[in-house]
């Protein structure tokens, strides 16, 4: 047996081990496990020799904070923070809407109590599941008595598991040493602007010390206090996130800027993401007809700041009551009627053993790639280009072309194989017979890539796609997503070289508003 062969069978055993832990954990709980192994968003590629030990450990099983561990680990939110200090024109937030997904959105909102007995029987079924976030719907920190009870309810239950939060930043100054007492070691903030005349364009009031400001002056007190608690939290070694959303026209050349500004006071990670502005969303952008940035707009964007910091690329603008792996959302099977009438049993013993798994899973994937990466040394071309993946997760060619309901973009170039984003997509299959018309619209999300790799495709979608121009690759089916996606560059450098193909630049995609959404 060659050492590729090698590395695939321990992989394919690993993940027998895991989906054996998983389904046991699932069948004591009393659920299915209709999320399988799971799919894979929120941070940076950096590996363990990239970072120093006590950022590692913190990152390296966090999905939102690690490109690498989303494809691995889940998290979970939970909506006990529904008042909110500032308006935001893309924000409009809305409850019991269980078929739309974006921040801001849940189908239920908690007391801290039913928080906790959520997160104990999500971390029992779903032992890969690492990271408990509050991010609304409204602001945890215009909710601070219930922000702060969840978590001490969650440390004193669940210490194994990690704690963050989302906020606007309007009052996080107040709340630092709370924060950090209760060793929140993560958290994420909304900074769409450093320059107030660009804030009035975003935000039409803020709320602060039983008054409210708009305008210059209501965006000018919002930078002013996001800028000072994030100083404040890296002072004091917190892990800090920054959330932008690119809205073209208002902020989209500013955000230079802004990354600029972040990085000065000590930001890990920069999370540009797109403006979600359909109009039936019912926000001001949504209804005055804002629109968001194309695939080609965002990434270009991305690029340019990522020279300056590490850049997340895989977010998903997940629900305030998202539940499972990025790229995936498994709330529905833990509704409040269904966990409390659950008999939780925290296994933590269960859980490590069940991580533990993952991270020889996870060596067994980098042993893959960085011996295919190898076999580049010494190839010189200046072609760049992106390939779309369909997979459930743990960095495999997993899933059917038809039953995707996101794609994994990634760059390939003589550098390797990096990722980019995703695209979510309408699927395929329903009911057994494919729908034309959501093929559509998937070759129009994955329309700047060459080449589409999945487990499985029909005839029918494989000629509409030759058609587009995009090569459907299904022999690569649960192998390693980046070890085969470089052994395919290399067969195409090697067309291209010969003159078998001439290398063309695609156009641009369509990103399709919303995060994925639970299948009930």
């Amino acid at each position: 047996m060659d050492a590729t062969t090698q590395h695939e069978g321990d992989a394919v055993g690993t993940s027998d081990a895991l989906a054996g832990i998983l389904q046991a954990k699932a069948e004591h709980q009393g659920c299915g496990t209709s999320g399988g192994s799971g799919k894979a968003s929120c941070g940076s590629s950096a590996g363990q020799g990239d970072l120093p030990t006590e950022i590692w450990e913190k990152v390296k099983n966090h999905p939102c904070y690690s490109e690498e561990a989303h494809h691995h680990y889940a998290r979970m939110h939970v909506a006990v923070a529904p008042a909110c200090n500032i308006q935001c024109n893309y924000c409009n937030r809305k409850y019991d809407c269980a078929n739309e997904s974006r921040p801001g959105v849940v189908s239920e909102k908690l007391t801290p109590e039913q928080a906790a007995k959520k997160v104990l029987a999500v971390a029992s079924t779903i032992p890969q599941m690492t990271v408990l976030g509050i991010a609304g719907p409204g602001d945890p920190l215009a909710n601070p008595e219930k922000t702060f009870k969840t978590f001490e309810l969650i440390n004193r239950t669940a210490p194994d598991i990690k704690l963050c939060l989302s906020t606007n930043g309007l009052a996080l100054p107040d709340h630092v040493d709370t924060i950090a007492g209760f060793n929140v070691d993560h958290v994420t903030i909304t900074i769409n602007m450093v320059d107030p005349e660009v804030g009035a364009k975003i935000y039409p009031w803020v709320f602060w010390k039983h008054k409210r400001y708009t305008g210059y002056e209501a965006a000018k007190l919002l930078t002013d206090r996001q800028l000072q608690g994030l100083e404040m939290l890296t002072e004091r070694g917190i892990l800090c996130k920054v959330n932008s959303v690119m809205i073209p026209g208002i902020n989209d050349n500013h955000l230079v800027e802004v990354n600029r500004a972040v990085k000065s006071r000590g930001a890990f990670l920069h999370n540009i993401m797109p403006l979600i502005s359909s109009p039936e969303h019912g926000t001001v952008f949504g209804l005055n007809g804002q629109r968001g940035p194309t695939a080609q707009e965002l990434k270009a964007l991305q690029d340019s700041c990522e020279g300056e910091m590490n850049m997340m690329r895989h977010c998903r603008q997940c629900r305030a009551d998202a539940v499972g792996l990025l790229g995936e959302d498994r709330s529905a099977e833990f509704t409040t009627d269904k966990i409390m009438a659950m008999d939780v049993n925290y296994d933590l013993e269960s859980r490590k053993a069940y991580q533990a798994l993952v991270e020889e899973e996870r060596v067994a994937k980098v042993a893959a790639k960085q011996e295919e990466l190898a076999s580049l040394a010494g190839e010189q071309s200046d072609i760049k280009l992106l390939v779309a993946v369909a997979t459930k997760g743990s960095g495999l060619i997993n899933e059917h072309f038809g039953h995707a309901k996101e794609f994994q973009v990634w760059e390939l170039s003589t550098a390797g194989a990096k990722f980019v984003g995703h695209r979510r997509v309408d699927l395929y299959c329903q009911g057994g017979y494919g729908e034309e018309d959501s093929l559509e619209t998937i070759i129009r999300a994955i329309n700047d890539c060459h080449a589409v790799f999945v487990a499985k495709i029909g005839g029918c979608p494989k000629a509409d796609l030759i058609k587009a121009g995009i090569e459907p690759v299904d022999g690569f089916a649960h192998e390693f997503i980046e070890k085969s996606a470089i052994t395919w560059f290399k067969d195409y450098l090697a067309k291209v070289k010969s003159g078998e193909i001439e290398h063309t630049q695609r156009g641009d995609a369509e990103i399709r508003q919303g995060a994925l959404i639970s299948a009930a």
